[in-house]
Formats: structure tokens, sequence, C-alpha cells
């Protein structure tokens, strides 16, 4: 069946894939600055902590957009948004491009990754809502469609970045500003269409009567996500971050006159926390640690293999689905058990063959988490309208920035330093320099990330450069096999999610109707 048949809405296709090019632009962003990573790294000096808090900030400014976006998209309409969103874009790259010195550096790049996570965010806050109510019968199948724009975002970019950054050398800042040839393509797109109405907001559907599913569960996971980016990734007192934080409890419990919320969605607001860590977060990393078990160039051909499986298979979900009858809950478990698998794999990986196995295995595993917690929000919530939905995605983003990034750089700074420091105490001595710490875990001192650098770099290389590059791969191994206990948690969610909607007699999408008599 064509998508024109599958639609409401007589420009269906269209608004598809506009929003189809806005995911792209940001997944092409997105890889453009994992693939520069080790240019900011010998340019400023900067530990694996202190990239992925950068890297980051790539994510957190999108829960800002996703959420504010969620709770007035529905009232201000879609073009709004749209155009705030193109002009973000085109701001974040202007201020990215500013950092220039290792003094300058952290605070000027961190800055630029939040602009334009804020602009990606406003722009999903547009995008689910929009393909939700345009294929009402096929959320799953045209959701994934959508979120295939961000594996096919990551290819275009991981080819660019090896093309520009291996073979010709080119500056960081001109491979990044590329990005802004799909926006200006998506700003195209949605010019002068008219958007629908979802359900919700047909009915005319009070913000109170949209939160009342998020209610006080919903709020409090929110606000502990929204307090850690405050006093993490802002560093404001603990006392104004937890403030913060209960203020969004408190509001969220006076608009729905302190509904308690849904328990399920409580748990997939739980499980898409997860989600953001391994999915977002591994990704941000996995050029990498490829480039560092293997060559740089054989990195960037594993992160496009794995981007190019994840972009095929997201247009077979509606295949998957009915042909193999499992139902969306049923894909995730699937998925997460494979992810399990691939990750593990991952971590003994020794050749480059055994690489291109493994981490293919775990890009099947990761292709449909996204897009189908989505798919389930707006299948079981639908008088929520953009709300349940944007926060979940503000979550995952939040997750992404505040635990997946910076999560897998500590480790990395840990396992690295726990193996030199094995290893070489003497050279150890020597170049652990930097300070690295995440949230209640220990403080360790990490090898400096100019130090890493330029070991890999030397040829030939002395004794002391050789341990601090095998401990480098070291710490990269011991990192994977500490990111396959987060897909391992989500198998069990999962799992207790199936056997739910199995005693209620299987999962099925429900009305609004049937929603708000739930």
């Amino acid at each position: 069946m064509s998508i024109k048949n599958d639609g409401i809405a007589p420009n269906s296709a269209r608004l598809l894939w506009a929003g189809f090019m806005a995911i792209l632009a940001a997944g092409m962003g997105f890889a453009l600055r994992g693939g520069i990573f080790d240019n900011w790294a010998h340019d400023f000096g900067f530990t694996g902590l202190q990239l992925g808090a950068i890297g980051g900030a790539g994510f957190t400014g999108f829960c800002f957009g996703i959420i504010g976006g969620g709770l007035i998209v529905d009232k201000i309409g879609y073009k709004w948004l749209i155009i705030a969103a193109f002009l973000m874009h085109a701001i974040s790259a202007f201020v990215t491009f500013s950092a220039s010195t290792p003094e300058n550096a952290y605070m000027v790049l961190m800055s630029g990754m939040f602009i334009f996570a804020l602009a990606n965010g406003t722009l999903e806050a547009v995008a689910n809502p929009l393909v939700a109510t345009l294929f009402p019968k096929k959320r799953t199948h045209y959701l994934n469609i959508l979120h295939a724009s961000w594996p096919a975002g990551m290819v275009l970019g991981a080819v660019v970045g090896w093309i520009l950054d291996d073979k010709f050398m080119i500056s960081w800042k001109i491979q990044l500003m590329l990005y802004l040839v799909p926006t200006a393509i998506y700003g195209l797109m949605f010019l002068g269409q008219k958007f629908p109405q979802s359900e919700a907001s047909e009915k005319g559907a009070k913000l109170g009567e949209m939160f009342k599913d998020v209610g006080i569960l919903g709020a409090l996971v929110t606000g502990y996500m929204l307090m850690l980016f405050f006093s993490e990734s802002l560093g404001l007192a603990p006392f104004v971050a937890y403030g913060i934080g209960g203020l969004f409890v408190i509001f969220v419990g006076a608009v729905t006159r302190f509904s308690i919320g849904s328990f399920v969605l409580f748990v997939l607001f739980i499980a898409h926390i997860l989600v953001g860590a391994v999915e977002l977060g591994t990704d941000g990393w996995i050029q990498n640690i490829t480039g560092n078990l293997f060559t740089s160039e054989q990195g960037k051909f594993l992160f496009i293999w794995t981007s190019v499986i994840m972009f095929s298979l997201r247009f077979c979900a509606d295949f998957i689905e009915k042909r193999m009858h499992l139902s969306p809950v049923g894909i995730l478990l699937v998925s997460s058990v494979i992810a399990v698998i691939g990750l593990r794999m991952a971590s003994g990986m020794q050749t480059f063959a055994m690489a291109v196995i493994a981490l293919g295995i775990y890009a099947v595993g990761k292709t449909f988490f996204w897009p189908t917690m989505l798919a389930v929000v707006s299948d079981r919530y639908p008088r929520s309208g953009a709300v349940a939905i944007s926060v979940m995605g503000g979550l995952g983003m939040l997750s992404a920035g505040l635990l997946g990034g910076p999560g897998l750089g500590y480790s990395k700074d840990r396992f690295t330093a726990e193996a030199l420091q094995k290893d070489n105490p003497a050279v150890y001595e020597q170049v652990a320099t930097k300070n690295s710490k995440f949230l209640f875990l220990n403080e360790v001192r990490a090898v400096d990330g100019k130090a890493i650098e330029d070991a890999k770099a030397a040829s030939p290389r002395t004794p002391e450069q050789q341990s601090i590059v095998a401990a480098n791969e070291r710490g990269d191994r011991d990192t994977l096999k500490a990111d396959s206990y987060i897909p391992l948690a989500m198998a069990v969610i999962y799992l207790l999610l199936f056997f739910y909607f199995r005693s209620k007699g299987g999962y099925r999408a429900v009305s609004i109707s049937e929603n708000a008599a739930a």
C-alpha cells in the first residue's frame, strides 16, 4: 500500500519526507561531530570525560527542545517550531566555529552542541506527533521509516568525515558545517505546507488532560533527569538543581490535579532512559573506540556499516510486525537480546572481520529501539497528544547526554587508567594528569587525551608509548563489555511488559476514548 493511501492527508508523503530530512540533518551533524573527537582531543587536550560531556551537550539540549515543543505544538501548530529549529541549526554552526584555544574551546563547543541539540529536539517535537497523526493505523511502520533518516544522516556524515578528514585533512570546522545542506532542504520541504491536528488537539484536550498519563510518576523521572542536567552539566548548586526538578513535578501535579499517572508509562520512561544511554551514547563513541582498536578508516567503515544496517531494517518494521507476528513490545524484547549479544562479542573482537560481525549484530539489535518505543506510547496513550512521546524523547536524549556519553567516557578513562597503572606504573604517573568523575562513582586519574593521540600517531613507538596504546585498547574493550549490561536490563523490562500485555489479552492500539477511560 502506498504512503498516500496510508496517510490521512493529501500531503502525507511530503510531510513524512520533510520530517525525514529534518532528522537526517541531526544525524549527519551527530556523525560529523563524533568523527572529529580525535581532532578536538589533539587540538585542545580533552579527556574522554570532557569529550563525552561535549558530545553529551549535543543530546541534553534536545530534551528542552522536545519537551518544550511538545507542550505547545498542539496549541500553536507545527510551523513556528519548524522556523525556530531552522534558525537554531544555523546559529549553532557559527557558535561552534568560534572555538579556537584550549581556554575557550570547552565552553564554546558545549554551547554550540547544546543549541544544535535544542534545534533537533524542537524538530522531533514536530516530526514524531506529526507522523503518528498522519498514519494512525501503521505508526510502528512509519515512525521507523521516519527514524531511518537518523542512520542515513550518520552514514552521510561518516562518509564526508572519512573523505575530508582522513583523505584531505580538511579543517573540522568545514566538515561540521556541511550538515547545513540538509537543514536548508528540510526548510524548503516544509515551506507552505498545511499540517493536520492530532486526535487530542482535534478534541480540544486541555494541557492537564494531556499530562494525566504522565502524572506524578512520570514527572518524578523527568524532574530527576532535569536535576542531573542542572547540577552535572551546568554546575548549579544542588539545592537549585533539585528545586528546578521539583518545580516540574509541582507543575505536572497542579495541571493534572495530582494524578499519579500510568505505571506502565512510567516503566516505558525508565526503559527509554536506557535506550538513550545504550543507543545514542554508544553511537557517540563507537567511531572513536573502533578507530582505536583498529585504524581510523576501519572505525569509520564500521560506523557506516552499522548505520546502513539500521537504515535498511527500519523500512522493514511492518514486515516484522505482521509476517513474524511480533507485537511492538515483542520487537523490543528480541532487539534487546540481540544487542546484548552484539556488544559482548564486540568487547572481545580482535580482527576486523570479527568487528564487522559483532557490530553488525549490535546494529540489528538497536535498530528498532527508539521509533518503536515512540509507537508504543502513541498507540497506548493517544489522549496525551504530543506530550507523552515528547517527554519520553526528551528523557532518552537527556540520558544519552548525561549518562550514556559521559558514562562511557568515564569508563574509558577508568579502564584505560587501571590497565596502564597495572602494566606500567611509571608511565601512568607521568601521563595520568587529568581527573575524571561521573555521578556517584569514584574519581579516577585519567590519562591525558593528547598523550594518547600522540602515542597512537608515533611511528615507531617507544615502549612507553606502546604501553599507553595497549592500555587505551583495553579500556575500550572493557567499556563495551560494561555497556552490554544496559540492553540486558532493557530485556528484563520488555519481558515483564510482554507478559503484562498478554495478561490483558494482547497488545493493541487504543482510541482516545478507551485511553481516557483507562
